[in-house]
C-alpha cells in the first residue's frame, strides 16, 4: 500500500515537473563580451518566476563569446533540460551558431545579438529566430542623419572581423552611399586583437571627416584610444554595442565626446516624460539598479529583459493551445511571438509580423555622445 502511495506520488510530481516552462538561456558571461553577457545574465534573475499560471525555470549557461560553445549549450538545452524556448546568444556569431539546433528541434530562439542578419533575409530558418536588439539598419539611419547634420562628407570604417563588424559595414555603407558620403578607408581587427596601430594610421593617411567604430563592448575602445594617440581631430562614432559602464570605463578619456545611437533605456531618466518608451523602461532600470546598484544598468541587460517581455506576452496566448515540453506548444509559442503587438519593452515598442522577427522602429533609438564619463541624450 505504501510502495503504491510513493509510486503515486511520484508520478503526480513527474506529471507537475512536465508542465513547467523551461527558459534555456545561453550569454556570453566571460570571455571578450562578457561585458554585454554579464548583465545579460544578471537580468534573467528579475524575470518573473510564473507566467500565465505556470511556473517558468530559466537555465542558464556560459558560452565564453565562443560560437562552438554556443552550438554545444544549445543543444544541451534541447536535449537534457527539455526547454521550450532557448534565448541567445549574446553576439552575432554565436546566435548564428545556435540556428540550426533551432530549426531543427522547432524550437524557437530569441538572440540578443546586434546584427539584423540574425533574422535577414527572412527564410525558413529563420522562421524560428526572433531577436530584441535593435537591427543595424535602425541605429546607422540615426547615425548618418547626425553625420549630415554635423557636414561630415568623408568617413573611415574600422570594425570587427566578423559577422557583427561586417553588418555593421554592409547597413552603414548602403545608407552612407544614399546620402553621399564618401567611406574613404575600411579596416577589420579581431576582438582579442591587443594593437590596432596599423588599421588606425592606414585611416589617418586617408583623412577622413569622421570615423566609425563598428565594435562591440570593451574591444570597440581599442581603435579610438589609439586614433586619440595618434592624433586624430575628426569626429568619432561608435555603434550601439558600446552601450555600457565597462566600454566607459576602459575607455576613460579618449572615449570622451564619441557619438553613437542606442536605445533608448540606456539614457531612460533623461528622456521626455511624453517618450512612449520611458514607462517601460524605467521599470527595467529601476529593478536593475535596485538589485546591482545606482548606474549599474545597461543597454545589453535591456535586451535580455525585452527577451522576457516577449515571453510574458507570448506564453499565456500558447498555453491556451498546447502543454509545455511538447512539440505543439514550441510551435504556438513561435506563432504567439510572431503575432506581438504594439507591446512597450526597455528599448522600443515591438510589433512583429512574419517578415519582421525584430519589431522595433524610429521609437527604438536616440543619440547620445559621451560626456564626463557618462551617456548624455542628444536633444
Amino acid at each position: 500500500m505504501i510502495k503504491k502511495l510513493t509510486v503515486a506520488v511520484l508520478a503526480t510530481l513527474s506529471t507537475a515537473a512536465l508542465a513547467d516552462i523551461n527558459v534555456g538561456v545561453s550569454v556570453a558571461a566571460t570571455g571578450p563580451a562578457a561585458s554585454l553577457g554579464i548583465p545579460e545574465k544578471n537580468t534573467f534573475a528579475l524575470l518573473p518566476a510564473t507566467i500565465g499560471g505556470e511556473k517558468v525555470n530559466y537555465i542558464v549557461l556560459d558560452d565564453a563569446t565562443d560560437p562552438t560553445a554556443a552550438t554545444k549549450n544549445i543543444k544541451k538545452l534541447i536535449s537534457e533540460n527539455k526547454v521550450d524556448v532557448v534565448v541567445g546568444s549574446t553576439t552575432t556569431p554565436s546566435s548564428l551558431a545556435m540556428m540550426d539546433v533551432a530549426v531543427e528541434n522547432e524550437t524557437p530562439l530569441i538572440s540578443m545579438a546586434g546584427s539584423a542578419i540574425v533574422v535577414e533575409p527572412m527564410d525558413d530558418k529563420r522562421k524560428w529566430v526572433f531577436k530584441t536588439a535593435q537591427n543595424d539598419a535602425h541605429m546607422a539611419t540615426a547615425l548618418v542623419q547626425h553625420m549630415t547634420d554635423k557636414n561630415v562628407h568623408t568617413v573611415a570604417f574600422v570594425g570587427f572581423a566578423d559577422a557583427y563588424g561586417e553588418g555593421w559595414y554592409k547597413e552603414f555603407a548602403k545608407i552612407a552611399e544614399a546620402r553621399k558620403l564618401k567611406i574613404v578607408a575600411s579596416e577589420r581587427y579581431q576582438r582579442n586583437d591587443t594593437s590596432v596601430t596599423g588599421q588606425i594610421l592606414k585611416i589617418i593617411a586617408a583623412k577622413p571627416d569622421a570615423v566609425l567604430v563598428g565594435g562591440a563592448g570593451t574591444p570597440a575602445a581599442l581603435p579610438q584610444k589609439v586614433l586619440k594617440e595618434k592624433g586624430y581631430k575628426g569626429l568619432i562614432y561608435q555603434t550601439h554595442g558600446v552601450a555600457n559602464n565597462d566600454f566607459l570605463r576602459v575607455g576613460g578619456k579618449d572615449v570622451e565626446g564619441a557619438f553613437l545611437p542606442v536605445g533608448p533605456m540606456v539614457v531612460a531618466a533623461q528622456l521626455p516624460a511624453d517618450h512612449p518608451v520611458k514607462k517601460s523602461a524605467m521599470e527595467y532600470v529601476t529593478k536593475y539598479e535596485a538589485a546591482h546598484g545606482k548606474g549599474s544598468v545597461s543597454s545589453f541587460g535591456g535586451h535580455a529583459w525585452d527577451a522576457g517581455v516577449l515571453l510574458q506576452n507570448a506564453i499565456p496566448v500558447a498555453l491556451k493551445k498546447a502543454k509545455p515540453g511538447t512539440v505543439e506548444f514550441r510551435r504556438a509559442l513561435r506563432d504567439a511571438i510572431e503575432g506581438t503587438k504594439n507591446i512597450a519593452g526597455a528599448h522600443g515598442i515591438f510589433n512583429l509580423t512574419p517578415n519582421d522577427h525584430q519589431g522595433f522602429d524610429q521609437r527604438a533609438r536616440v543619440m547620445v555622445t559621451i560626456e564626463n564619463g557618462t551617456w548624455k541624450l542628444l536633444k
